[in-house]
């Protein structure tokens, strides 16, 4: 009987196309994957820590399986990802779940079948932690099961140590691919039919300063995107410190370049901003939005940001609701701080009450969901086109995004996943849209 895998994924896009790496690797080696925890027989967890929550679900889930450890002895459950490259990290899990049988982290995934062939050949624990970064790895074919969406690296690890931040300390040091890697790994997936391509860095825009590739983002991006083939083409994340007008130029040229930039600008607030490290002024900030929206009017801006930063003050979180509505972001992934052992600002005064955090989150979230649903109710009426991803059995449509980001339902009597189709919005819900392929009678209620 073929035996099974089942991977469990916590954290952002770079840990999901991780796990399709992780998924490459197992099929390599004749795994199969399985329908979930039960019958598997290999189960990965993919970590995270860069936020507390995702780390106590970790904990949670592995725990979950004692039971079924002990039931089927010959269960391997391995876990890799941020998580176990944090220091200390292996011992509290060494101790906490001793039924572990193999430990790797974010700078030896490339290692994962040799670890399990030696697990099953020792029959002993395997922890390898690797400390410093290595060459890239390039042979690694991902198992991609995002179809018509495709996530592309094109560098790892961070140079930045924004105080709040552990990516640094548990992804290394900023390590660009080749260009040429990265163009011929596009033009593979554009012919294999993906119909979006999104590149990934930790910073996109240092791209080659670390002397890994000739030519710096602005350059690979105009590269990436002059390859024929009708596809929409992302990238994320673009850190303010770096991000400039040279990427705008390049966006205007490419019509298939999304007019949406992810940039995170975590407070509104200059003392803030210096205590996280983040290298920028709200001015500096503002003056790349309005650069951005000089060339591309038209264009969408999202962004991150923390509330309750150690030190806060009503006055920054007041600065921050200010900067929000002078941006008019599109949309805003929103949090707390939390404190990351290990990190600058674990260890500084001032932290700030749970119930503050609370009020201020709230308030915040209650500010970026009013502005997202005014930009949706003026999508009803107009005609957009819609990249189709998947089929909601519930809703009994089918739903996909527009190159801002924004999710559209729509009726359809054939498969239309990965393919461009125009609808028209009939009507708004939140960030949701709901509509009818144009021309057609389709009805988009729900």
């Amino acid at each position: 009987m073929q035996e099974k895998y089942h991977i469990v994924t916590y954290g952002c896009q770079m840990n999901v196309h991780e796990s399709e790496k992780i998924a490459g690797v197992l099929r390599r080696m004749g795994y199969e994957e399985g329908s979930g925890t039960e019958d598997a027989d290999i189960i990965v967890f993919n970590t995270c820590c860069i936020r507390e929550n995702a780390e106590n679900h970790a904990f949670g889930n592995i725990g979950a399986l004692k039971k079924l450890k002990k039931s089927k002895p010959s269960l391997i459950i391995a876990v890799g990802g941020c998580m176990t490259q944090e220091k200390g990290k292996t011992d509290v899990l060494k101790k906490k779940f001793p039924f572990i049988d193999i430990m790797f982290g974010t700078l030896n995934l490339e290692e994962l079948e040799t670890l399990i062939l030696r697990k099953k050949q020792q029959k002993k624990k395997v922890i390898e932690i690797r400390e410093k970064e290595g060459d890239i790895v390039e042979d690694i074919e991902a198992y991609r099961t995002s179809y018509p969406n495709a996530w592309v690296n094109i560098m790892y690890g961070c140079n930045n140590f924004c105080s709040y931040c552990i990516v640094p300390y548990v992804r290394g040091r900023e390590r660009s691919r080749k260009p040429e890697n990265i163009i011929n790994e596009v033009k593979r997936l554009v012919a294999e039919g993906y119909k979006e391509i999104t590149l990934l860095g930790q910073n996109v825009n240092s791209y080659g300063t670390d002397g890994g590739s000739e030519i710096n983002f602005a350059q690979l991006l105009d590269e990436v995107a002059s390859i024929e083939g009708k596809f929409r083409l992302r990238f994320m994340t673009s850190h303010p410190k770096d991000f400039n007008e040279d990427v705008v130029l390049v966006m205007k040229k490419h019509p298939k370049i999304c007019r949406l930039v992810h940039l995170p600008v975590q407070s509104g607030s200059n003392a803030i901003l210096k205590e996280m490290n983040r290298r920028y002024t709200r001015e500096k900030y503002l003056l790349e939005i309005e650069t951005l929206k000089k060339h591309l009017p038209e264009a969408e801006v999202t962004t991150d940001i923390i509330v309750g930063f150690p030190g806060e003050t009503e006055e920054d979180y007041l600065q921050t609701e200010d900067l929000v509505k002078t941006v008019d972001y599109a949309s805003a992934f929103t949090f707390v701080y939390s404190p990351r052992q290990g990190t600058k600002a674990a260890t500084m005064e001032n932290q700030i009450p749970e119930n503050v955090q609370k009020d201020r989150i709230m308030r915040l979230v209650e500010l970026v969901n009013g502005l997202t649903r005014k930009k949706s109710e003026k999508y009803v009426g107009k005609i957009v086109e819609i990249l189709c991803e998947d089929y909601d059995e519930k809703k009994g449509l089918y739903l996909g995004r527009d190159e801002f980001g924004r999710m559209g339902y729509f009726k359809s009597e054939k498969n239309l996943v990965g393919e461009f189709v125009n609808v028209k919005i009939l009507r708004a819900n939140g960030i949701s849209l709901f509509g009818e392929i144009a021309g057609e009678d389709a009805n988009a209620e729900c």
